[in-house]
């Protein structure tokens, strides 16, 4: 097995699962490319911007359930399935090697995964036959500590475990509604998303960590694009995971209903050997 980069996904709305656009396209091509590059990972251990708690906790059910943790929307996303293994004993060895971080984990035999994990798995490996264990995070914590997180993460992928972040690169779900609803999957994108999501790839290109740790008093209409920053967090992880010294590079970038950045990272030396393979 070849060590894996680590990536972030934005999975935007649970209507990705329903109208996948430009972002599920990408995804759908993502889990071949993985495989194609370095083989089926061993397993995805996954951060999302939905699984949360005051202190780090591995959710090592044998078995997990796609988890409908959102109302509103149609009853054809709430009857989904998406049904993969755990991997109990990967639980063990991320808090052992948390640990040596100085990281105190727990491991709860508990399941479920949020649609901020299923919803990408689907398009990702659509026959769930990849044994995924969440790990839930503490939002309240700074991008800085979330990276540190990630750092703490970085040898799982030489042992074929996928680190996975998923959020939104952009995400005010307010800006997503018109007078008449939903604005249509293809609006155009309002600028303010856009100067975000440009400022972010540009100061990711640079590898310009203080002011990506900084972002919210730095970033254009930060705290409009994020009121609150859960969403965006999980790519601090992902990149923790990568390392300081390699450019993380946007594999994907989109939008969707005019304001919900759909934008892809992967971070680590190994993140050009899968952008080559999406390009194959």
């Amino acid at each position: 097995m070849n060590a894996l980069p680590s990536i972030f996904l934005s999975h935007g709305s649970p209507m990705i699962a329903l109208e996948p656009g430009a972002a599920g396209a990408f995804m759908q091509r993502l889990g071949p490319a993985i495989d194609a590059a370095f083989g089926r990972p061993r397993a995805i251990l996954a951060v999302s911007a939905h699984t949360l708690t005051r202190e780090p906790v591995l959710l090592a059910a044998a078995r997990h359930h796609a988890v409908p943790d959102f109302g509103g929307f149609p009853q054809a996303l709430h009857e989904m399935r998406y049904d993969a293994p755990g991997e109990p004993a990967l639980a063990e060895e991320v808090k052992a090697v948390l640990a040596e971080s100085g990281v105190t984990a727990h491991v709860v035999n508990e399941g479920g995964l949020d649609h901020g994990i299923w919803t990408p798995l689907r398009y990702l490996y659509p026959d769930a036959d990849v044994p995924v264990l969440p790990l839930a995070w503490m939002p309240m914590a700074p991008p800085a500590r979330q990276f540190a997180l990630g750092e703490a993460l970085a040898a799982l992928r030489a042992r074929g475990v996928l680190v996975l972040g998923s959020g939104s690169i952009t995400h005010n779900l307010r800006l997503l509604t018109t007078f008449t609803g939903r604005a249509p999957l293809d609006a155009p994108e309002k600028p303010e998303s856009a100067a975000f999501r440009h400022w972010f790839a540009e100061r990711a290109a640079a590898r310009d960590w203080d002011a990506l740790f900084d972002y919210r008093a730095q970033a254009p209409h930060a705290a409009l694009m994020h009121p609150t920053d859960e969403h965006l967090l999980p790519w601090y992880v992902a990149a923790g995971a990568g390392g300081r010294e390699v450019e993380p590079l946007r594999l994907h970038e989109s939008h969707a209903y005019a304001a919900l950045g759909m934008d892809a990272y992967g971070f680590g030396e190994e993140a050009e050997r899968l952008r080559e393979a999406l390009a194959a």
